[in-house]
């Protein structure tokens, strides 16, 4: 029951979250002009990579540690507060060179006010990563919501005011600035001057390796977006990113928020691999409960989402929601690994499995790509089998599972999508036969198709169901 408190929290983070972004989309359009975003656009990816220098890896250490002692907290505190004013100081100084490159008039201010948050975020990197240890997910759903519902405020108002991308970057430094705030307060750790030479080589030894592992994910993650620029141009880019961030969702938000609520417990199991591994299974059989009848549904209702969420003129999404839509599912189940490496301390060997996914994705990107769009999605989908393939094993073979444990906890919820996905496929059929328009379509087969796996998972109840079930009632 812990493990579902803690999802709980997490997911009224995530939920508060994603809110925040669609009512930003919806009000804050209306405030600013295209010109305000695009400015804003080049500054957040400025500061996203910027993000990934912020602790090294030292958060998960601290949450990831059997046991802590004050010393090694201290060299994790001040290590972090030296990388967040270097960052800073580094950020300072790039965006003036940052708006001769860009050419965009009134980039560098921005930038250095958007610098101004990394010593917050950076000071509270590791009472946030103490109250998380201790599964203390309340008071930090409590601070991260606080923070985010302020900053959305802040930036409404300021934008009203006239502030102009201002009100964009001011939203993100009330966040940062509210949240170190609230974590100071809510943490019981004093940081009193302490920082060890040896206790920062132990921590290193293992954030280094995730450190590189997010560096390298990071690039990887991007490889596509920069091969389809060069070879097929900009306007490429348009379909397949639209495309791409419907295939991130399941794996931003819902492996995100699980993985995110049960490293701690996962950690206090690192010496029990065979536990561990009963843990990751049931981990997966949560996730796919959700994520394959997501997929499957927008893979047979691909064309309808596209006509009412973006127009007629985005059939090419909807061509490449084909592929993307089964690596979404595919890659939720992957990444759920991360969190079992880290919790057993092997870094290390996450570090190598990305180093080997990168080298497969960009090779079959430049290798898809001489066949367009669809040839390069087709290309990513065969790469995303292989390196489930071998990551997928590698895991396995850690926590001492075998390919029967882990068939019998993901293939319930794909047998049921898979008969949702022919159900449905029929039935469009028919609407379209009768030229429903696609709205009407999307609105009814989408709350049939969720009906329609309900049923089915009412009709034969697995044990995993009643994981999912504890996530919504209070006893189940």
């Amino acid at each position: 029951m812990s493990a579902v408190r803690n999802v709980r929290w997490v997911g009224m983070i995530q939920v508060t979250r994603i809110s925040v972004q669609l009512l930003g989309l919806l009000v804050l359009s209306r405030l600013l002009t295209p010109a305000d975003f695009g400015l804003v656009a080049i500054v957040f990816a400025i500061t996203n990579f910027a993000l990934l220098l912020r602790d090294m890896g030292m958060a998960s250490a601290i949450i990831q540690r059997e046991t802590l002692d004050e010393a090694t907290v201290l060299t994790a505190h001040w290590t972090n507060c030296f990388i967040g004013l270097g960052l800073a100081v580094c950020l300072f100084g790039f965006s003036f060179f940052a708006e001769h490159v860009f050419q965009a008039t009134g980039l560098a201010p921005l930038v250095q006010l958007s610098a101004l948050s990394f010593p917050f975020l950076s000071a509270t990197t590791v009472h946030q990563a103490l109250l998380e240890r201790a599964s203390q997910f309340a008071t930090v759903a409590r601070i991260e919501i606080v923070a985010l519902l302020t900053g959305f405020t802040v930036a409404v108002v300021s934008a009203y005011l006239g502030a102009g991308p201002y009100a964009l970057v001011l939203q993100t430094l009330t966040v940062a600035v509210l949240s170190a705030i609230q974590f100071w307060i809510a943490s019981d750790a004093k940081m009193k001057w302490g920082w060890s030479s040896d206790h920062a080589k132990d921590l290193w030894s293992y954030s280094g390796s995730l450190f590189g592992f997010n560096l390298v994910n990071y690039f990887s993650r991007n490889a596509d977006t920069m091969i389809i620029g060069r070879m097929l141009g900009p306007a490429a880019l348009g379909p397949y990113s639209l495309a791409y961030r419907v295939m991130l969702f399941p794996l931003q938000n819902l492996t995100f928020v699980a993985t995110r609520a049960l490293f701690p417990m996962m950690s206090r199991h690192q010496h029990s691999p065979q536990e561990l591994g009963t843990m990751h299974l049931r981990l997966l059989s949560v996730i796919s409960f959700f994520t394959a009848p997501m997929m499957a549904g927008l893979f047979v209702l691909r064309e309808p989402f596209v006509d009412v969420a973006l127009g007629d003129s985005w059939g090419m999404v909807a061509a490449l929601i084909m592929w993307l839509a089964p690596i979404g599912f595919i890659q939720s189940l992957v990444s759920a690994g991360g969190v079992v490496f880290q919790a057993v301390g092997r870094t290390d060997l996450l570090l190598r499995l990305g180093v080997i996914s990168s080298i497969l994705h960009v090779t079959a990107f430049i290798t898809g790509v001489q066949w367009g769009l669809l040839g390069l999605a087709a290309a990513y989908f065969v790469v995303t089998l292989i390196n489930a393939a071998i990551s997928l094993g590698v895991l396995l073979h850690l926590l001492q599972q075998t390919v029967p444990r882990l068939l019998g906890a993901i293939l319930p919820s794909i047998a049921k999508a898979l008969i949702m996905a022919t159900l449905l496929y029929f039935a469009d059929i028919e609407l379209r036969a009768v030229e429903f328009p696609p709205l009407v379509r999307l609105l009814t087969l989408s709350a049939g198709g969720g009906l329609i796996f309900l049923a089915l998972t009412r009709i034969h109840l697995m044990p995993s169901d009643r994981d999912v079930l504890r996530l919504f009632m209070k006893k189940a």
